[in-house]
C-alpha cells in the first residue's frame, strides 16, 4: 500500500494478517512454529451481506499473534465467500490485512473514493462490524474492523 493510499485513506497500522487455507490442522501444524499456538473457532452459518445478496456460509478459524498482530486462518466450509472465490481461483496463503476503525459504513464510504468496494459486510452488533473491500488489479483483500 503506498504512502499515498495509506494517507488518503487515514488507516492506523494493522491489527490482523488473514490467510485462507484448504486444510486448517495442516496449515496449524505448519505456522505453529512460527506464530505460537493458536486457537480454533467455529463460524457456522453466518448471515453476511456478499456482493450485494444475503448469504449464509461456514468458516473454521484459528487465530495467533506475531507481537501486535493477529494472525487468521480461515477455512472455507460452505457458502459464498471471498474465501470461496479465492480457493476457486486456485490460490491459497495470504488473503487479507485489517486496519481498525471507527465508524465502519463512513470509512466504507471514504474508500470507495478511492476505488475500494465492499464485497463483504456484517454488523454484529451496534458497536461491532466488519467489511471486506477490494478494488480492481489488487488482489489483496483489506478489511475494516469495527469494535468501539
Amino acid at each position: 500500500m503506498s504512502d499515498d493510499l495509506k494517507s488518503a485513506l487515514n488507516l492506523p497500522p494493522i491489527d490482523q494478517v488473514g490467510f485462507v487455507v484448504s486444510d486448517l490442522n495442516e496449515a496449524i501444524a505448519r505456522y505453529t512454529p512460527l506464530f505460537g499456538e493458536f486457537t480454533v473457532m467455529d463460524a457456522p452459518d453466518m448471515e453476511w451481506d456478499y456482493r450485494g445478496q444475503q448469504e449464509t456460509s461456514s468458516l473454521k478459524l484459528a487465530f495467533a499473534r506475531s507481537g501486535e498482530v493477529e494472525i487468521e486462518l480461515i477455512q472455507w466450509l460452505s457458502g459464498k465467500t471471498p474465501h470461496k472465490e479465492f480457493l476457486d481461483q486456485g490460490r491459497e496463503g495470504l488473503h487479507h490485512v485489517r486496519f481498525p476503525v471507527i465508524d465502519l459504513e463512513q470509512r466504507v464510504q471514504e474508500a470507495a473514493k478511492l476505488d475500494y468496494h465492499a464485497i463483504w459486510y456484517k454488523r454484529f452488533s451496534d458497536t461491532v462490524a466488519a467489511a471486506y473491500l477490494e478494488r480492481e488489479g489488487d488482489p489483496l483483500i483489506v478489511e475494516f474492523f469495527e469494535n468501539t
